[in-house]
């Protein structure tokens, strides 16, 4: 098979039954995909098994008819390793550590100057209590906030991973940062200056 046709007509091929079209999908993107798994989870073993889940969920969405991004494949199969990734963590109830302090800073890789505010309100919270108060915000929230945080993504990453405007994304971020000083103080949790 002609390794320069189109992914977006390899798709199509797929789903007309050309179980080889998938076969050069698979090979075409591999790399990048393992790289990127890695990349965050830094583990070969679970880098496989994401892997392997991640291709499993495009098989299952493909067969079912509910692929609608022409000539986005790459992106596509990303965002749902990516959120497989988050799940991974999630289920483990463990998170990536900064490595060097048992201390944990929420702001510590937020750059935005606008987030002065919320700055002075949330320091020094401790990782495993961060993790546990994350677990309380909004689906949408949690997802961003673990992204800039735990991926160091930046705010146009996020906004591409969760197909939506960088304003949302921030505005978002904003939000999350608003609920947990509310959980922060419902819960009488006492922060450090």
């Amino acid at each position: 098979m002609d390794l320069q046709i189109d992914d977006s007509v390899l798709v199509k091929n797929y789903i007309g039954g050309d179980e080889k079209a998938l076969e050069v999908l698979i090979n075409r993107h591999n790399q990048r995909i393992s790289s990127f798994i890695y990349s965050k989870v830094l583990d070969k073993e679970v880098t496989e098994d994401i892997f392997q889940d991640t291709f499993i969920k495009v098989i299952k969405t493909l067969k079912r008819g509910r692929y609608s991004e022409e000539g986005k494949f790459l992106p596509w199969v990303m965002r749902i390793a990516h959120n497989l990734i988050i799940d991974h963590f999630r289920k483990n109830k463990r998170m990536p550590k900064f490595e060097g302090s048992d201390d944990f800073n929420i702001f510590s890789v937020i750059k935005d100057e606008k987030m002065n505010a919320e700055k002075q309100l949330i320091k020094d919270q401790i990782d495993s209590d961060l993790t546990l108060l994350i677990e309380e915000l909004p689906e949408d929230q949690k997802q961003v906030l673990i992204m800039r945080i735990y991926k160091d993504m930046s705010f146009k990453e996020i906004a591409e991973n969760t197909d939506v405007s960088i304003n949302t994304a921030l505005g978002r971020m904003r939000y999350a940062l608003i609920n947990l000083r509310k959980i922060v103080e419902k819960n009488n949790i006492v922060l450090t200056n």
